[in-house]
């Protein structure tokens, strides 16, 4: 398993990972890893601002890994009733097959704990097979809950139609 240095993103940090999750998930150079969107969505993933706002949401995280002092993977958590939410789970490109995804869910699952959240879950465009197998043989389901895909350029322009599916996975048993 490799190593990731794990800590709470700060405002600095916005300029290293709104380039990181936009190589990982738009353009060119997120062909280098699996998680690409290129093939079906045009445009950024996020922007700055987005990630300002994430970072002030109400019981929210986002995680930053590093490796040498370089952030190569983020997660976004945030407590929504008694689930956490978990999004932008973000690895550079060219380490992505290494490891430092599953590190990110198990760090969410300690949040989630932390929280005291009974559930992780999560949005994923339906059309991301692989992505969707991955999740599935770390513990994820797929829901019967579907999404509509935001009609907002700020999250990308789409190339067809698409729609989100939920996933989650039971952690604690909590009463609800």
């Amino acid at each position: 398993m490799p190593e990731l240095f794990l800590r709470a993103a700060a405002k600095e940090d916005i300029p290293r990972l709104n380039s990181l999750v936009n190589s990982a998930y738009r353009g060119i150079s997120s062909k280098a890893g699996w998680t690409t969107e290129a093939d079906f969505l045009e445009g950024i993933r996020v922007n700055e601002e987005g990630l300002g706002k994430m970072l002030n949401e109400k019981n929210a995280v986002i995680l930053v890994g590093l490796r040498d002092e370089n952030i190569i993977a983020c997660v976004f958590l945030q407590k929504l009733e008694n689930n956490l939410y978990l999004g932008m789970l973000t690895v550079a490109p060219g380490l992505q097959d290494q490891g430092y995804g599953k590190l990110l869910l198990q760090a969410a699952e300690k949040q989630a704990s932390k929280w005291e959240c009974a559930a992780i879950v999560m949005n994923v465009i339906t059309l991301r097979k692989e992505l969707i197998n991955w999740y599935e043989r770390h513990g994820y389901h797929i829901t019967p809950e579907r999404k509509p895909f935001p009609k907002d350029p700020r999250f990308g322009i789409p190339k067809q139609e698409l729609e989100f599916l939920v996933m989650k996975k039971e952690i604690n048993k909590v009463a609800r």
